[in-house]
């Protein structure tokens, strides 16, 4: 029998590490303490040293983490936050939750992030941040968006949800920028079995106020000197990360070798096109995505023949009822509009096989021929 192909093989994952995994999980019972519990501390340090920060605060999820972020830097009402509309909603979601605008900036088509060279004309005095999202496992042009940034004194927050364990001119996403946003959701390259996030950063005074933040707004028990959310990542969902991340750096690399084998496969098909990930970069390919004007046909012949798809993402934000008045737009967003009739994510994750990749590359073929 054909070996079934996943999106995403977290059962792969789960038999290859089950007893690291299940004797993490029996540890947290046995000591009984599940929330802030002593995994949580241990997580955070090894996740700093990981990215090459001060500080990682540990959150319930991505979402949370950028909105601990803009809290933390007083981002509210009549505040202009720069993103991508080509993104998950949860980046424009959080800056129009804490009374701000989102302010849209069209992408490069090459890669699918935000357009460095465009955030500069969408700055106005209101404009307090900007967020790049590192989309599908690569991150933004950093260092132009930081040069942008520091000319005008504002700050920039990477939402790197889908880029954990990338590099940027050699360094870790999360660290590129004044703070950094992830997400431990189940299908990232790193994923907890649940929801959860992290928060990094080498400024103390903002690494202070988003520990207070992620728990009420507390100093100390009971002493509320701020503003804040229930953001706390649960100590579980911490366990579940420390015994996956002994294995992470296998994962990564066999992550960058499955999307360098398929970008060598599907290279010079007519009708298609790979994301291109930048020389000064790496990707942990969150999600590998092809580009094509036939999407449909090639949704349907892989549908066909068992193989799963998905679209990250079909409608740009600012075509989001949730958006078209609480936005602004800095400029055409054809890009933007354009990726989300063309992309197309196949199957990825490490446990993925060279048989696995054929397949679905001679299923593409077959169709766009």
């Amino acid at each position: 029998m054909t070996d079934t192909i996943e999106f995403i093989d977290l059962k792969a994952q789960y038999r290859s590490l089950k007893p690291a995994i299940d004797a993490r999980i029996a540890s947290v019972l046995d000591h009984g303490r599940y929330i802030m519990g002593p995994e949580i501390g241990e997580l955070e340090a090894r996740l700093a040293a990981y990215v090459d920060v001060d500080h990682c605060i540990s959150v319930a999820s991505g979402t949370e983490a950028l909105l601990i972020a803009l809290m933390a830097l007083g981002v509210g009402p009549g505040d202009e936050v720069i993103t991508t509309p080509f993104t998950f909603a949860a980046t424009a979601e959080m800056i129009a939750l804490v009374g701000a605008t989102p302010v849209f900036v069209d992408i490069d088509l090459a890669d699918c992030n935000i357009d460095a060279t465009l955030i500069e004309a969408a700055i106005t005095p209101a404009t307090k941040a900007i967020m790049p999202v590192s989309l599908y496992g690569q991150c933004a042009d950093m260092d132009a968006i930081n040069s942008i940034a520091a000319r005008h004194g504002i700050t920039v927050i990477e939402d790197a949800a889908q880029s954990f364990g990338a590099t940027y001119k050699g360094r870790r996403s999360c660290g590129v920028s004044t703070i950094g946003c992830t997400s431990f959701f189940p299908s990232k390259p790193l994923g907890c079995y649940g929801d959860g996030g992290a928060i990094f950063t080498t400024d103390a005074d903002l690494a202070q106020a988003m520990r207070e933040i992620r728990v009420h707004g507390q100093s100390k028990r009971y002493q509320h000197d701020r503003v804040g959310v229930g953001g706390r990542l649960d100590t579980l969902q911490a366990a579940i990360l420390l015994a996956k991340l002994d294995t992470f750096d296998e994962e990564v690399a066999a992550r960058v070798a499955i999307g360098d084998r398929y970008v060598a496969m599907l290279a010079n098909m007519p009708g298609l096109e790979t994301i291109r990930v930048a020389d000064n970069r790496t990707s942990v390919w969150g999600q590998f995505t092809i580009c094509s004007d036939r999407r449909e046909t090639v949704v349907s012949a892989l549908k066909e023949a068992g193989i799963p798809t998905a679209v990250h993402y079909p409608i740009p934000l600012h075509h989001q009822r949730a958006y078209a008045t609480t936005s602004r737009q800095a400029g055409s967003l054809a890009k933007s509009e354009r990726a989300a009739e063309q992309v197309l994510s196949l199957p990825m994750h490490p446990y993925l096989s060279a048989e696995m990749q054929f397949r679905v590359v001679e299923k593409i073929r077959s169709c766009m021929s």
